[in-house]
């Protein structure tokens, strides 16, 4: 995929190239390489910063020249810039072209189901979902049976993905956090595309088959083994859904109508 930056991103690009003294192309190469991290970090193969070399947040820097201690440095440096760069919005890719398909719709380019997100980080598919993640722009997007949903991500840096064991999607997604339950998610759009709960057979006082929906065995469940440590995991998520819309990740809307949810599940 041959991504392009916007104008402004592309001249921080430059400007961190020219503090450095190293070439734009180099720069833009581990650009690119970091943004399919989120900035965490970065793999490369750059001959200009001494060939074969790897970054991590948090301190790790190697090298190809082991010894060169001012090369690892400088390695260092233009990695952080980059990543703050990156987590700050400062480095993102241009939105793909809106054109005109077959049937007269807009969508974000032809063949991309996920409309005008831009380039995602990575996309896949599982047992007919697809999803596509946005880390730069914190979006995760979800097509099942034809249907496109998309989530904010909040500080979730998603970096895995597997099959779902039950669930309303066929497929499941890790970060730095562990598994990432997608109904504690905002919805930015598509909510109403959200599959329904599948139902379950419970017995009934005469040992007759009934069916009850999912989610309130989800709700009722947890609340017969330990209803104590359900509503402090409630109050938990919302504690720091507040966190998240004080430092403005979370709108306002977002978070009450999240807040509501959560409340409605006691």
């Amino acid at each position: 995929m041959n991504a392009i930056f916007t104008d402004a991103s592309f001249q921080n690009i430059v400007n961190v190239a020219n503090r450095y003294g190293i070439s734009v192309n180099a720069v833009t190469d581990l650009t690119q390489t970091l943004i399919r991290t989120n900035g965490s970090m970065a793999q490369f193969n750059i001959p200009e910063l001494g060939g074969g070399g790897q970054w991590m947040q948090g301190g790790m820097t190697m090298v190809g020249d082991m010894f060169n201690n001012q090369l690892k440095a400088t390695v260092n440096g233009l990695c952080i810039e980059l990543s703050n760069l990156i987590n700050q919005g400062g480095i993102q890719y241009k939105p793909l072209p809106k054109v005109e398909n077959q049937n007269g719709f807009l969508s974000g380019s032809a063949g991309n189901w996920w409309g005008d997100l831009g380039f995602p980080n990575s996309s896949g598919s599982q047992n007919n979902t697809n999803y596509a993640i946005f880390s730069n722009i914190g979006r995760l997007a979800i097509r099942e049976n034809g249907l496109v949903t998309v989530f904010n991500t909040l500080d979730h840096q998603i970096g895995g993905t597997g099959q779902q064991q039950g669930g309303n999607y066929s497929v499941s997604f890790t970060s730095q956090y562990g598994n990432v339950d997608l109904n504690t998610l905002p919805i930015v759009s598509g909510g109403e595309n959200k599959p329904k709960p599948k139902q379950a057979p419970i017995q009934n006082n005469n040992n007759n088959n009934i069916l009850q929906n999912e989610p309130l065995q989800a709700i009722v469940a947890p609340v017969q083994l330990d209803n104590n440590n359900f509503e402090e995991d409630i109050f938990t998520k919302i504690e720091k859904m507040a966190a998240l819309k004080d430092k403005g990740i979370l709108t306002v809307e977002e978070f009450e109508n999240k807040k509501i949810d959560l409340l409605n599940r006691l």
